[in-house]
């Protein structure tokens, strides 16, 4: 979500509850709805350590999950370049197919994979040009020692960019089950309606709006920051973009320059083949 709009969002949540409170605060008889505050403000404080740790707990293992798809978004798109490199030491014909599909393979996952990530698209579907390059080793013969161990490095670096690959789309579908949610969102209503019962028309109006709002905001800024978790792919302040691919198409077109290779790449410059 944009941050402006969680800004505002979060605003707008907080002026309805500081206006139910004051609302409340009217017919509120003084020193609140409760005659023991002690004892009520024990129980609030047992509602607010189980939801602040049951919520830290989640925002830690989403962390987890977004720092595994931006580790494994860098490390596919190295091993995509360490495969260039690999691809030359095969037979030519082979090295140009192979070439071609990994500039492919890169345009792809920086650009029609990604806006498909963003959008929550992607589901279980494979990328095309990691199929084709498949079909494409499958065809080889390596008749030297070269190509032999060339084959054989490509195969190691195929199953490694295949897991990155895995990480990296880990947390597209959202990692956090709607039975989560719910759970956090009824909390988060019960904490709400327990505080206006701490509703007391002899605080003052600022006292009592300062109350239910630092609560709200609180709660509400949490519950954004792990809708960003849930959701890290795609633009936006903090989320995770195709920044290491994109490098990585570039220094491919540099490498193939240094060396005097001309590859014509059968996709357009998003991954779609022509």
């Amino acid at each position: 979500m944009n941050i402006v709009w969680a800004l505002v969002v979060t605003v707008l949540v907080t002026a309805v509850t500081v206006t139910a409170m004051l609302l409340v605060r009217r017919r509120a008889p003084a020193g609140s709805y409760f005659r023991d505050g002690d004892r009520a403000s024990g129980v609030f404080g047992v509602l607010a350590t189980g939801f602040s740790v049951l919520l830290g707990f989640i925002i830690f293992l989403s962390f987890t999950s977004y720092d595994d798809s931006r580790a494994g978004a860098e490390t596919e798109a190295t091993i995509v370049a360490q495969q260039v490199q690999t691809a030359q030491y095969l037979p030519d014909k082979t090295a140009a197919a192979l070439t071609g599909e990994l500039i492919c393979y890169a345009r792809s996952v920086a650009g029609t994979e990604w806006v498909a990530m963003d959008n929550g698209t992607l589901g279980n579907s494979v990328n095309p040009w990691g199929v084709q390059m498949f079909l494409t080793m499958s065809a080889v013969d390596p008749s030297t020692p070269t190509e032999q161990s060339a084959y054989d490095r490509w195969m190691d670096q195929t199953a490694q960019r295949e897991q990155a690959r895995i990480d990296r789309v880990h947390g597209a579908e959202g990692i956090i089950p709607t039975p989560l949610w719910l759970v956090l969102s009824v909390i988060s209503v019960v904490i709400f309606v327990y505080l206006l019962f701490f509703a007391d028309r002899a605080e003052g109006a600022v006292t009592q709006g300062v109350l239910m709002g630092s609560v709200t905001v609180v709660i509400t800024l949490l519950l954004f920051l792990l809708v960003f978790f849930d959701h890290p792919h795609g633009e936006g302040v903090g989320r995770l973009e195709p920044i290491a691919m994109t490098r990585t198409i570039s220094l491919i077109d540099t490498q193939l320059k240094i060396v005097g290779l001309e590859v014509a790449p059968p996709c357009d410059e998003h991954g779609n083949r022509r």
